[in-house]
């Protein structure tokens, strides 16, 4: 068996003249947990229909699962898990009615449908829900009967579009720590998100921005890998200090933490730290070592063409 579970070589999409997916590129191994990360509009949930057979390409190769996309994409549906943005699920039945509606979906039989709803069941908390109808759950109560039928089917492949936007931090922490159990059993996860805490939780993560990929590796790598600077600055003036930073074409980007203003400078200056003291004469400052949110920012937006000019 392949260790290889997605490749897409030169895949593109086009809606009428707008380029959603832009020769998009991508190898994802089996287990891991990938992520892609980007603004809205970036291409995310465009790429994970391509991947489900949902979409047709423009142009480029898809194979998922050993599967060719678009020819083999009724085969393919089979084996994923699809758990998109927004609630799918029916408001007006009970937790264990979608549950067993999605179980006659994939064909399963009776008594393998009762093992997997007991233990869905419990591994969602939902025991004492489960005649609860889906509209008068929480936020929380959704996200995870949501998942629980994603993988109801024990999908080798889960597709996960945006799954937490709606639930608070703890729900959220707990829904990941779901996802690294399923990783650990073999399953391969693709999420997409905006939140930086959870791009960081990721394997490998792809950074995308209007259907392009800007970056690609685990968090770990695209952080050391940043070939820009990173400084902490302290002053009694942080807003009029980050403004005039801002505007100069070496500074990538400036943003208040607090009581201490982060400054990212361009890559290929020669001494990044003398430079900045120049500027801002007198000023407190300490380099520090690059986040994600800084590698998101360097190859995004402004500073994604503030660093292609330098």
């Amino acid at each position: 068996m392949s260790d290889i579970v997605i490749t897409t070589q030169g895949l593109t999409k086009y809606f009428g003249d707008y380029c959603a997916v832009n020769n998009l590129d991508l190898t994802i191994r089996r287990g891991t947990i990938y992520g892609f990360l980007g603004p809205n509009g970036c291409g995310k949930s465009t790429t994970m229909r391509l991947l489900t057979g949902l979409l047709t390409p423009c142009a480029g190769q898809v194979k998922v699962l050993g599967s060719e996309l678009p020819q083999q994409a009724e085969a393919l549906r089979r084996k994923i898990g699809y758990m998109t943005q927004k609630f799918s699920l029916y408001d007006n039945l009970s937790v264990r009615e979608n549950l067993q509606f999605v179980a006659q979906i994939y064909g399963l039989g009776k008594k393998q449908y009762q093992q997997r709803l007991k233990q869905l069941l419990a591994l969602y908390h939902l025991e004492d829900k489960q005649q609860v109808r889906a509209g008068a759950l929480s936020g929380g109560q959704k996200q995870r009967l949501a998942l629980a039928a994603a993988t109801l089917h024990e999908p080798p492949l889960l597709l996960l579009d945006e799954p937490t936007s709606a639930v608070d931090p703890e729900n959220r922490r707990e829904f990941w720590e779901r996802l690294f159990d399923l990783s650990d059993n073999g399953t391969t996860i693709l999420v997409s998100t905006h939140y930086m805490d959870e791009a960081e939780r990721c394997h490998g993560l792809a950074i995308l921005e209007l259907g392009q990929k800007r970056a690609d590796g685990s968090p770990q790598q695209l952080m050391r890998q940043l070939n820009a600077s990173v400084f902490l600055l302290q002053s009694e003036n942080l807003r009029q200090l980050g403004k005039q930073l801002a505007s100069l074409s070496e500074v990538i980007s400036t943003a208040q933490i607090g009581n201490t203003l982060r400054v990212l400078l361009v890559p290929g200056l020669t001494q990044p730290e003398h430079w900045l003291q120049q500027q801002v004469p007198g000023v407190k400052l300490q380099q520090v070592t690059a986040n994600l949110e800084d590698v998101f920012v360097a190859t995004t937006g402004v500073g994604y063409a503030k660093s292609a000019q330098n």
